[in-house]
């Protein structure tokens, strides 16, 4: 399918690995140019290589803390007129809710809510203006489902959730969508993270946590990037202009929901 954004420029947050390069990968196959940012300049640059050489676009990376002002700034600043906004950041780590102190959740809201709607509120009206654009926010199925280890996530990506119920119904009517992607277990360092946990906790190999967990998927296996990839690109695609300010599972079917 042609998803009809050749020539769009796309910006894709926390893109040198994982759910993240999986959509700069799927956004440069269909033809956009691609504006890549990460904290590790080395993995950044060598992924951006690596995307312009496979699909002949062109590919900027820019590395810088995305959660900063002056991160945001340097980003904002090389990325120009986009079409395309993907947020992205790694989530908070677990623990328990009688351990995280204020500035946990401040650290936590910075990255998963703060940034993302202050990345909003710089592309929104330039998109706006032009009669086009798309944004996709990646959160976690955890805020369908909270995890009680994820607490610092959960609570700031349903923030995040909340600020974009609202404002994805302001915004539509100028041809400007924004939606959020809820991603379950992925095969990505996330998953290693959490799998390592989970095998400390337990007393377990990691081989074995990490059967544990892929058996109480009803996919019976963790997604991949690039399929995760896939779906980011269809919702920043021509074809999705009538999807409004939902949340998207994709999750192997882990969250037991009839909504």
């Amino acid at each position: 399918m042609d998803l009809g954004i050749k020539g769009k420029r796309a910006l894709v947050c926390a893109s040198s690995k994982g759910l993240g390069r999986g959509c700069a990968e799927a956004l440069a196959e269909a033809g956009c140019t691609v504006v890549m940012n990460a904290r590790g300049a080395e993995a950044l640059e060598a992924t951006a290589a690596e995307i312009r050489a496979k699909y002949g676009v062109e590919v900027i990376a820019v590395a810088a803390d995305i959660t900063s002002e002056e991160g945001r700034r340097k980003v904002l600043d090389a990325a120009g007129q986009i079409d395309i906004l993907v947020t992205n950041a790694g989530g908070p780590p677990p623990g328990m809710w009688s351990d995280w102190t204020r500035d946990d959740f401040i650290k936590a809201l910075d990255g998963n809510m703060l940034t993302p709607i202050a990345l909003m509120q710089a592309s929104l009206p330039g998109m706006m203006e032009r009669g086009w654009g798309r944004v996709v926010n990646i959160t976690s199925q955890a805020v369908k489902a909270p995890l009680g280890v994820l607490g610092l996530s959960n609570s700031a990506r349903t923030g995040l959730t909340g600020f974009v119920a609202g404002t994805a119904r302001q915004v539509a009517g100028s041809g400007v969508t924004i939606n959020n992607l809820l991603p379950g277990t992925h095969d990505t360092d996330r998953a290693v993270s959490l799998d390592t946990g989970a095998a400390k906790a337990q007393g377990v190999s990691m081989d074995e946590a990490r059967k544990a967990r892929q058996a109480s998927i009803p996919a019976g296996r963790y997604g991949t990037a690039a399929e995760f990839g896939a779906a980011c690109a269809f919702l920043c695609s021509q074809h999705a202009g009538f999807i409004v300010g939902q949340n998207l599972l994709l999750d192997g079917g882990a969250v037991n929901t009839t909504m």
